[in-house]
């Protein structure tokens, strides 16, 4: 068994929200996180790419007490719901005391979820006092990387960068010629209906929210969709075509990543990527750009001297930065 307690400076609601809500958990423990917040409704959260927890709520006491089952997406040796997570609420002098307890684990469950929650609950600390934890650098390179992994590292990124545009970044020009900084927000909508639709699944557009969790919520859907399919076989393509599902699964992180370094040229914002998920996405975008030239991609460009991977990525896809 695993119990740790921590002390948040806000109140009741807010430290509720933050272990609860899809949008909160996206800022300190999860790449994505779908909730179905209510007795026999089930959750589905990317801790980091390729490692997904899955399982039920079996309590919930709003403000006071949330118990869930817990378990691994595809590993059977902890399935959905073969495990107990409970985490209690009470308001102290300095904020709300959070106490989570996880039982149910064997002696090396136990074990390597302490040091998952450990790390997880610092960033619930960091997130309370600042709004955000920032990227988490267990994200940052994925252990396995394939489309999906990369596709799940790429939306990290992305969604760190939509969290950070503002109202004044609306209209800002991108290295996309045809698209501000919002307007290449609401083509990415577009974007994961079409990949959910590949998939087999409908995404569904939230229509209100900010445009990260738009984003996010619906990419979210696309991903799990694909996960559920997998890799094999073919899809859908444009024009009523088939086209490989591999391939076309590989589209979502190439599309992830240039347009969050879009939006980031565009705003100023910072894009945190690592660079063994940069190579991984030019390596799928090798196969992607060169059909393309012309029609999604301009021609390639010669990147700057000392350009690093993700610049260097941008120029083979035809994008200069603004400031060139």
């Amino acid at each position: 068994m695993f119990t740790r307690t921590v002390v948040l400076p806000v109140d009741i609601d807010e430290a509720f929200a933050l272990i609860t809500e899809p949008e909160r958990l996206r800022r300190w423990q999860t790449v994505s996180a779908r909730v179905d917040l209510r007795v026999g409704g089930d959750y589905r959260w990317t801790i980091t790419p390729g490692h997904v927890a899955v399982g039920t709520f079996r309590e919930i006491e709003p403000g006071k007490r949330v118990v869930f089952g817990w378990g691994w997406e595809g590993h059977p040796d902890l399935a959905a719901d073969t495990s107990t997570v409970s985490i209690t609420l009470e308001p102290v002098a300095d904020g709300t005391q959070v106490t989570l307890t996880h039982e149910g684990l064997t002696d090396e469950q136990a074990a390597m979820h302490a040091q998952g929650w450990n790390h997880y609950l610092g960033r619930l600390e960091k997130a309370a006092a600042t709004g955000d934890a920032g990227p988490d650098e267990w994200s940052a390179a994925p252990e396995q990387l394939d489309e999906l992994s990369a596709a799940e590292a790429t939306l990290a990124a992305l969604q760190a960068v939509l969290r950070q545009l503002t109202s004044e970044d609306r209209a800002k020009q991108t290295p996309c010629a045809q698209f501000t900084c919002h307007d290449l927000a609401e083509h990415l909508f577009g974007s994961m209906v079409a990949f959910g639709s590949m998939a087999g699944v409908e995404v569904v557009n939230p229509e209100t929210g900010s445009l990260e969790n738009r984003v996010a919520t619906m990419a979210a859907q696309a991903i799990e969709g694909w996960c559920a399919r997998g890799l094999d076989g073919t899809v859908p393509g444009p024009g009523g075509g088939e086209m490989p599902a591999r391939f076309a699964a590989g589209i979502m992180p190439v599309e992830f990543l240039l347009h969050a370094w879009d939006m980031a040229q565009g705003s100023g914002a910072v894009l945190v990527v690592s660079d063994e998920v940069v190579a991984y996405v030019h390596k799928l975008a090798e196969q992607l750009v060169p059909g393309a030239r012309g029609s999604a991609f301009a021609e390639e460009v010669a990147p700057a001297s000392g350009a690093d991977p993700m610049e260097r990525l941008a120029a083979f896809t035809g994008r200069r930065p603004v400031a060139a």
